[in-house]
């Protein structure tokens, strides 16, 4: 077992007041003009702009630290058109009665199908999975604690990495999906629960209308 070592906080960063409400505005604002995309070019990113953006992701913070996550990065266009396929197949299930008919009643503003191409026409694919435990420096099996908040956080930090490299995103969840262990080559340990499309958006790409409708601060927020 590691033991407690206490270090001196290596990045201490103190903001004066206007400095600091200037900064959290600017990042906002930055923050405000990432749009989930379906419509994406097939113009190539960089590896290492996917590498840089999930070595952030890697930064996030995580319960007792174990850092409980995967990120299988795809741009193979062999693999791509498997995972369209595999999704696509639970997709017309979902969409054809599965998914039941409140769900389906939300999504209808958002305008989404079965039909996923933009799972093969966008670059990158980046598929994340949640570690339900690890392997401990000594070989032995080790629960992970406080999984999917963490994951969720990370992936929150890869999501903001990627639009502010000038990229844009769409997450996709189909279920089940347990067919990515397989593909990716994954353990039965981790738990894929989200298959990320990332690239350019393509020049006619579309939001649906209903996306821009955000909660007012006073509905999300409150001061006690």
């Amino acid at each position: 077992m590691t033991e407690y070592q206490p270090l001196p906080l290596p990045d201490h960063i103190t903001l004066p007041p206007e400095k600091a409400l200037a900064e959290a505005v600017k990042f906002k604002d930055r923050m405000a003009t990432r749009h989930s995309v379906r419509d994406f070019a097939a113009t190539d990113v960089d590896a290492a702009v996917i590498r840089a953006a999930i070595a952030c992701a890697g930064s996030a913070p995580s319960g007792a630290n174990q850092q409980p996550w995967f990120f299988a990065a795809i741009r193979s266009a062999d693999m791509k058109a498997k995972i369209r396929a595999a999704a696509e197949a639970e997709e017309r299930d979902f969409y054809a009665g599965g998914g039941g008919d409140e769900w389906l009643r939300a999504l209808e503003p958002i305008g989404t199908g079965a039909s996923k191409p933009h799972l093969e026409i966008c670059p990158w694919l980046i598929v994340i999975f949640a570690q339900r435990w690890g392997i401990s420096p000594t070989g032995e099996k080790r629960k992970h604690y406080y999984v999917p908040e963490s994951v969720g956080i990370a992936t929150g930090f890869l999501i903001a990495a990627l639009h502010h490299a000038g990229l844009s995103t769409l997450t996709h969840t189909p279920n089940p999906m347990k067919f990515l262990n397989a593909l990716c080559g994954r353990p039965d340990s981790e738990k894929p629960v989200m298959i990320l499309a990332v690239g350019h958006a393509a020049d006619d790409a579309v939001v649906p209308a209903v996306a821009k409708v955000k909660k007012p601060l006073d509905q999300i927020m409150s001061v006690l």
